[in-house]
């Protein structure tokens, strides 16, 4: 039974000035997800350093601003609007965002939460919006349009169905798809695939190795690289800086092996590179947001002795150099393979692949040669400014 609409005068939108502020708006997912099971609750910590304008270096080269939405004394809804330089220096296109968009079954709240947004963007001269982005295309974006029946994989989002509808009753539409893959990480390659696969094992210009712990900052470097070569005619894509380079390099350090990550090198050059993550926001679910006072040793202890059985494959790419050719595909099997194998043999069940834009046909026949299957889609919207 659809939600009859509401009037949106009891609504009161609040801008967050303060640490109070900040705590409500990381809490409205609290009051939204009640008694959904396929929602998993943030670490509270991790989503504070993540809007920290002191820690998160996306700050460097853009601003933004958050408010909550209040009925009768309690929170219901969320939203951010960012203006992000590095996006308008490589598109001057006016362009800004908006992110974190949650809230309660009422298109009056969310049509009120976008229209807050939209109009902090309008008086500093944008032209247009695109979102969600929480906070960049390089964090989690995407509105879930289809998929709603597993829990999402990690560093992906999670909303209620109606999300969509209402965004789209307040003159959004679809700007971009981005497709999230399922597959089976316990089945062999398809023949296919396997055949590739084993044509340019045989080739002696190739290396595929880990990453390397012990020049595990260079590495990374040269994986986001590689990463910013092969996605820069991308739609939506802005390259990491090396701030933000360094950040997630910091981050990832206590979740990742030499064996989730695969680089090919192809007659000494890097050329390819894959990384796998374990969904280890499932080890947390069950803390509630939480790390005190007991919740970093149970956390610590599972990241230690826990086996997840499921993982996300957050970065692929093969250089453009070798792109749309047989040896591109070969290569990017390749790493796939390896990193696969690798957690083939440690009882990993499932993976998914994401996010891939429902435009870049030959990484989506590349999924799919391999047995993948697009289960989820995140939806990107857009609208002009008047």
């Amino acid at each position: 039974m659809q939600t009859p609409p509401r009037s949106s005068e009891d609504i009161e939108i609040r801008p967050v000035r303060n640490r109070r502020d900040l705590d409500s708006f990381i809490e409205v997912p609290w009051h939204v997800y009640d008694g959904d099971p396929n929602w998993i609750p943030p670490l509270k910590l991790e989503r504070r350093l993540h809007l920290s304008q002191d820690k998160n270096p996306y700050f460097q080269h853009a601003e933004a601003a958050f408010w909550v939405a209040w009925r009768a004394g309690k929170p219901v809804g969320r939203i951010s609007a960012q203006i992000d330089q590095a996006w308008l220096e490589r598109y001057q296109d006016a362009t800004g965002h908006f992110g974190f968009l949650e809230g309660q079954d009422d298109p009056a709240l969310f049509d009120k939460l976008l229209q807050t947004a939209e109009n902090w963007l309008k008086v500093r001269g944008m032209k247009r919006v695109t979102g969600p982005y929480s906070l960049s295309v390089n964090d989690e974006c995407g509105l879930l349009v289809e998929g709603f029946d597993r829990p999402p994989a990690l560093m992906m989002g999670h909303t209620r169905p109606y999300y969509g509808s209402y965004v789209e009753q307040a003159g959004y539409q679809k700007a971009m798809d981005l497709l999230a893959y399922d597959i089976d990480v316990g089945a062999p390659l398809p023949p296919r695939a396997r055949m590739l696969v084993d044509k340019i094992a045989d080739d002696p210009k190739l290396r595929l190795r880990p990453l390397d712990m012990s020049r595990y900052r260079e590495d990374l470097r040269l994986i986001v690289d590689i990463f910013n070569d092969a996605w820069s005619q991308n739609w939506g894509f802005v390259p990491m800086t090396e701030a933000e380079v360094e950040n997630m390099a910091k981050s990832l350090k206590p979740i990742i092996k030499p064996e989730f990550v695969c680089i090919a090198e192809y007659d000494g050059e890097p050329a390819a590179m894959t990384v796998t993550l374990p969904d280890v926001h499932h080890l947390a679910a069950d803390l509630n947001g939480k790390l005190f006072p007991f919740g970093w040793a149970r956390l610590l202890w599972r990241l230690k002795f826990s086996h997840c059985e499921t993982g996300r494959m957050p970065l692929m790419g093969v250089r453009r150099k070798y792109q749309s050719s047989s040896q591109g595909a070969a290569l990017a099997l390749g790493v796939i393979d390896r990193v696969y194998s690798y957690h083939r043999a440690q009882g990993k069940k499932r993976g998914e692949l994401s996010w891939v834009l429902e435009t870049n046909r030959p990484t989506r026949r590349l999924i799919e040669t391999l047995g993948g299957q697009a289960d989820k889609i995140y939806r990107l919207y857009e609208k002009e400014l008047a």
